[in-house]
């Protein structure tokens, strides 16, 4: 049973979100949430900690505080959140490497829960239609989020080799969305113009955010499971998302995407790496049974209607003739024209 629980990443979205849901149990007796920067969102009852994961006083944190279940959020998947990918990986790779190092030595901790994610399962043309937890891609993600996770990934295990004693849940989670976070997958269909890659219709699986916290909650509390798929049930492709979204789609063809990506970057709407680029175009599917049998947890929410609660916050679609939108102003309006404009280039 978890008692004093150790939250890292707390004053991101997700993690304020998680510690004021774990701030109802009333079972849990202390909750710490840990970053480096003081949280903007309330988290609850959990008592923040200004402390860097990649410095080696996290360990005394625990051990001062008597800390028996460590819940580790902070893992970054974009760039922008961290100022480039230099610190990006930093973060997530030697933060873990600090942060299991940490739990290694402490005599307390008995539990340790992983945000994991999907991305570990990479995305190319020759993988399955679904993955369970014990396969392995046909190629392994080479760059970005998608490295860093399998790479954390593979620190947890090698501690879970020299910590037999420790109970250790992972989960890989499928892309989070919803009506108030805000992720890559977010500020690509909150985009004037969708570029969609010719002759691509991707399948994609969504986690709510909700169901996200629930999944996380229920890791923190329930019985150790190992690695788990989460996500909500069913498919949707690129195609009915931008439906859904009410957002005109513009293809393009698969080599361009990117130069693509390097321009919505570069207007801060949207960030996108290469490995982010190759799942637009080859989408992946996860097997979830784990996630019902193992873990005993079933998402409010399928894939489609995840989709619809954010499709429904985006109130920035300006109806036109098309019942579309006609109108965008600023940088938005910049991003059209960048694109149109790579893309008349692409055709010459």
């Amino acid at each position: 049973m978890a008692n004093v629980v150790l939250v890292t990443g707390v004053s991101r979205y997700l993690g304020g979100l998680y510690a004021r849901h774990l701030s109802a149990d009333s079972t849990i007796d202390r909750i710490l949430g840990v970053d480096v920067v003081p949280p903007r969102h309330s988290i609850g009852r959990a008592e923040f900690v200004r402390a860097d994961i990649r410095n080696p006083m996290i360990g005394r944190i625990m051990r001062q505080a008597g800390v028996d279940t460590v819940v580790h959020l902070n893992v970054l998947a974009t760039p922008k959140d961290t100022g480039g990918r230099a610190t990006q990986k930093e973060i997530n790779v030697i933060g873990t490497m600090q942060l299991l190092a940490a739990c290694q030595k402490s005599e307390s901790v008995a539990r340790l829960v992983v945000k994991s994610s999907a991305a570990v399962y990479g995305s190319s043309p020759r993988d399955p239609a679904v993955f369970t937890e014990e396969m392995n891609p046909k190629s392994m993600p080479r760059a970005g989020f998608g490295k860093d996770s399998v790479e954390v990934e593979g620190y947890v295990r090698g501690f879970s080799r020299r910590r037999p004693d420790v109970e250790i849940t992972m989960l890989r989670m499928a892309n989070v969305i919803g009506p108030t976070i805000r992720t890559s997958m977010t500020d690509f269909f909150s985009l004037p113009v969708v570029p969609v890659p010719i002759g691509y219709d991707a399948r994609f699986q969504f986690l709510h955010e909700d169901d996200a916290v629930a999944a996380l909650a229920r890791a923190t509390t329930g019985p150790p499971v190992g690695i788990v798929n989460i996500a909500g049930e069913g498919f949707v492709t690129v195609l009915q998302c931008a439906a859904l979204a009410k957002r005109p789609i513009l293809p393009v063809p698969l080599h361009s995407a990117g130069l693509l990506g390097g321009i919505v970057r570069r207007t801060r709407l949207a960030d996108f790496s290469p490995d982010q680029l190759d799942f637009l175009a080859f989408g992946r599917g996860l097997d979830t049974n784990r996630m019902r049998v193992v873990l005993d947890f079933e998402p409010s929410y399928t894939t489609r209607t995840a989709f619809e609660d954010f499709a429904r916050s985006r109130a920035s679609v300006l109806p036109g003739r098309d019942g579309v939108s006609e109108v965008v102003s600023g940088a938005a309006e910049g991003t059209v024209s960048a694109i149109a404009r790579v893309f008349e280039r692409i055709q010459q």
